[in-house]
């Protein structure tokens, strides 16, 4: 990047104002053309040459404002790390990198960990704001520690609910509040005996998450017992799931589309491998949708996005998918339209259980070439007084990879 490119500087501030901030930082401030800001950076800024805009809803329009203004000096005011959850990133997706340059302050998770003396590169660092506290559940783990940004005042008790629900209100919280400020203060509390009142709306909430006897982990690798989701038998089980997940092959950055989602199984699995990960399910019955958003709720995948619908039809106006899998209504004409939306290097997974979906994998494989298998299952169970092996639904598994 030429440093000499960037018009637009993002400075982060943190709540012991600009009395923190380094000489280049001021010297960014006094040469500025337009300062964007909240509020509350705009107050502690006090008067300027520049002129001076407050943030207003919807943000987009805060963007068009500043994209007026290109090649002029504008500066954005931010908190903390403007790259760590902060606006530094949509910014950095609407101009590019070459326009802007980032002037950090310590971030919230930074100050967080010192207070508590807990090595950051151990910590999980999160956010709730703007975004479902039900996120973390997927990383609560016994003796885990996450650090979370919250959405204002309510954001400790909306956690500590969570917690509690999932088992795990034997946590320990540390409710951080007004950072790095003069009247910063961090409380100790429980998750199920939170009883912290009078919160300021700037709080970080760092957990040491116990798992109490309710509690049942729940590793982050595919193949989760079938027992964890809501599910009508329509789904794909634990073994062939967990097969489904390593064809796949996700990637950080990677979009999944579950077709015929079922209960959601395979794409709340794969969001739970990664945060950067994201998938879309892809099912025609309400009354599956609506088990799969619990699913998702309770697992830590909230982010997961239901597109009820039938498929190919379903397909119109969704993001092209690094990854496809179909579980569920594999006919004629959903292969091509799903390799078709499909982007060269994809993967896409098909399983079949009936004849007439078998046909069509064994085509498939003919004229593709691939992977194909046939995989049969057996589990232990009673049989009167004895034991005895019980064969699930033999399954034929398909995967291949798009060439460019």
């Amino acid at each position: 990047m030429a440093a000499d490119a960037a018009w637009l500087t993002v400075v982060g501030i943190g709540e012991d104002g600009l009395s923190a901030l380094s000489d280049e930082a001021h010297i960014v401030l006094a040469e500025a053309d337009a300062i964007f800001g909240g509020e509350r950076h705009l107050e502690m800024l006090g008067a300027t040459r520049a002129e001076q805009t407050a943030w207003t809803s919807p943000f987009e329009a805060n963007l068009d404002a500043i994209e007026n203004l290109a090649g002029e000096n504008v500066v954005v005011l931010a908190t903390g790390d403007p790259l760590w959850y902060g606006v530094g990133a949509t910014l950095a997706k609407r101009f590019g990198s070459d326009a802007i340059r980032v002037i950090p302050s310590l971030s919230a998770f930074q100050l967080a960990a010192a207070r508590l003396v807990w090595p950051l590169q151990d910590c999980v660092c999160l956010t709730a704001h703007g975004r479902p506290v039900e996120n973390l559940v997927r990383h609560t783990a016994p003796g885990a520690r996450l650090i979370v940004l919250t959405g204002g005042s309510e954001g400790p008790r909306e956690i500590a609910r969570v917690l509690t629900a999932r088992g795990y209100g034997q946590s320990r919280l540390y409710v951080c509040e007004n950072l790095g400020g003069y009247d910063e203060r961090v409380r100790e509390t429980g998750a199920a005996g939170f009883h912290l009142t009078d919160i300021m709306p700037l709080n970080t909430v760092a957990i040491e998450c116990r798992a109490g006897p309710a509690a049942t982990p729940r590793p982050r690798l595919p193949g989760l017992p079938d027992d964890a989701f809501v599910h009508d038998g329509k789904m794909t089980k634990r073994v062939m799931r967990a097969l489904a997940l390593a064809a796949l092959a996700p990637m950080p950055g990677d979009l999944l589309w579950d077709v015929g989602a079922g209960c959601g199984s395979i794409g709340v699995e794969w969001l739970r491998v990664d945060a950067r990960l994201s998938a879309i399910a892809i099912e025609p019955r309400e009354d599956r949708c609506a088990m799969i958003r619990e699913n998702a709720t309770a697992l830590g995948t909230p982010d997961l996005q239901i597109v009820a619908g039938e498929a190919p039809v379903a397909f119109a106006g969704l993001l092209a998918p690094d990854a496809i899998f179909i579980g569920g209504g594999l006919t004629d004409g959903i292969f091509d339209a799903c390799w078709e939306n499909l982007k060269p290097g994809g993967r896409l997974v098909a399983h079949a259980v009936t004849l007439e979906s078998e046909v069509i994998l064994i085509d498939l494989h003919a004229r593709l070439g691939g992977e194909l298998s046939r995989i049969g299952v057996e589990i232990a169970e009673k049989v009167g007084p004895y034991r005895g092996f019980k064969p699930s639904m033999t399954v034929v598994h398909w995967h291949q990879t798009k060439t460019a």
